[in-house]
């Protein structure tokens, strides 16, 4: 896969840079100490998030012509209608190939950015606890720079976004990671994040609310529910943690060259016909809207709520909007095998309504069970009751996480890594799944739109279990 070589000017490998800071321990902030850190932060700040009806939001309204709920400035984003339709060869993977449902359209594309500097020697990552409504604890550790452009354009007309110019203009530094990833393709129509790791050049000042970690110490906090958030995550997956100057290394004891695995993908995007036409809200149906929800009719999926927000340490520090929440608690798992004493991880090929390209891969299981409770065996999600049976022997990593707190309310999921057999998981998976090594889908999340944002959390989590062994 193509790959580009990064080092530094003293000429020391990147990922050895990276590998070291991911088994070392803080020079600044004592992992033990961090809860007292992110409650203190909590304390001195002002928090408060409260549900209201629709007719209580400042500044958006539903749309007489569509129905839409949008923003009177025109920008941030809009809660539109979509309809989707998707047919694959020889046959539909999912029970459903039609339907409609409520989508976030946000044409901008927002910054998640991580600075880096060396202590002493060892690659720091300097983190932000960082209020989003939608949280379940509300604060969260998030990347340096977390911010739409409406952000940092100061659409809002708010204050500046801290750390910013590391991040754009002439004067960033060097960059250790830089590449468009999607968004959640069942919630937003095709929407963009720049995903950044950038290593500061000089002095950095240590501002309120962040705090330097080293790879191994934000590694241990993904062992931890609902700390490190989503924008996190997925930045994370983006470390070049192999040698980006070794072609072989991804491949290395795959069962699919590179070549295979591209071609697979290929295939799976061409062998799924989908169609997603936005259409106005007050059309979908199935779905109702009532003075402080919009429904499924069956109480399924998600509701799309409202929020009024007061927040001291924000841009802007008091403001109303949309979250979407959704019914039920999700699971989302990759089932692993080793083969000839290599791991690799049972990988989807997942079409969802946003997606830019039809196909990305996904974790082996991902979907909020209690939607499918209602359906028999036979079209309930491929090995999720693998995955819901496994015993704690079986169970490699376990953790609640959250989705990005911004736009979603309370949306948690368990995330797991689950040791799979033959009778689990076979050698041969059924259409649509591949065996693939974490270290090949390291080398594809280099690349935009191959995995989505639920595979990349779960490869940052790859990497946070396997750093032991590297």
């Amino acid at each position: 896969m193509p790959s580009h070589t990064t080092q530094t000017p003293e000429n020391k490998s990147l990922s050895a840079r990276i590998a070291l800071s991911a088994a070392a321990r803080g020079a600044h902030l004592r992992t033990e100490d961090f809860g007292d850190w992110l409650a203190e932060r909590g304390r001195v700040n002002d928090f408060r998030v409260e549900r209201i009806p629709f007719a209580e939001l400042d500044g958006w309204s539903f749309q007489d012509s569509t129905g839409n709920l949008v923003h009177r400035s025109g920008r941030f984003f809009t809660v539109e209608g979509l309809h989707v339709t998707e047919e694959a060869e020889p046959h539909g993977d999912g029970p459903y190939a039609d339907w409609y449902q409520p989508i976030i359209k946000q044409p901008e594309v927002g910054i998640l950015g991580i600075l880096v500097k060396e202590f002493d020697g060892v690659l720091h990552f300097l983190m932000q606890a960082k209020m989003e409504p939608g949280n379940p604890n509300l604060l969260q550790l998030s990347p340096t720079v977390q911010a739409t452009r409406s952000n940092y354009t100061k659409a809002h007309k708010g204050g500046d976004v801290k750390y910013i110019e590391y991040f754009v203009g002439p004067d960033r530094g060097r960059i250790v990671a830089d590449v468009l990833q999607s968004e959640h393709g069942s919630w937003f129509y095709r929407k963009s994040n720049r995903n950044m790791v950038v290593e500061a050049v000089g002095d950095v000042p240590l501002l309120d609310d962040f705090c330097w970690l080293t790879l191994g110490q934000i590694h241990e906090l993904l062992r931890r529910d609902n700390v490190v958030n989503m924008d996190s995550r997925t930045v994370l997956s983006c470390l070049p943690f192999s040698d980006a100057s070794d072609a072989s290394d991804a491949s290395d004891g795959a069962l699919l060259s590179d070549i295979e695995l591209l071609s697979w993908i290929t295939g799976e995007r061409t062998r799924h016909s989908v169609r997603a036409e936005r259409v106005p809200l007050d059309s979908i149906p199935g779905w109702k809207r009532g003075e402080s929800a919009i429904q499924h009719e069956e109480g399924r999926y998600f509701n799309v709520v409202a929020v009024s927000v007061q927040a001291g340490n924000r841009e802007v520090t008091g403001w109303t909007q949309p979250l979407f929440e959704p019914v039920g608690l999700g699971v989302t798992a990759f089932l692993t095998r080793e083969f000839d004493g290599v791991p690799h991880v049972l990988a989807h090929a997942r079409v969802e309504g946003g997606f830019l390209d039809t196909v990305e891969l996904g974790p082996t299981v991902q979907c909020t069970p209690d939607n499918y409770a209602h359906l028999p065996e036979k079209q309930r999600p491929l090995f999720l009751d693998t995955v819901l049976r496994a015993g704690a022997d079986r169970i490699r990593y376990e953790v609640v996480h959250s989705e990005e707190g911004g736009r979603f309310l309370n949306a948690e999921s368990r995330f797991l890594i689950v040791e799979a057999d033959e009778a689990d998981a076979p050698l041969d998976p059924p259409p649509g799944y591949a065996w693939v090594t974490p270290g090949q889908l390291t080398s594809l999340v280099r690349h935009g739109h191959y995995l989505n944002v639920q595979a990349r959390t779960m490869l940052a989590c790859l990497n946070a279990t396997a750093v032991s062994t590297r």
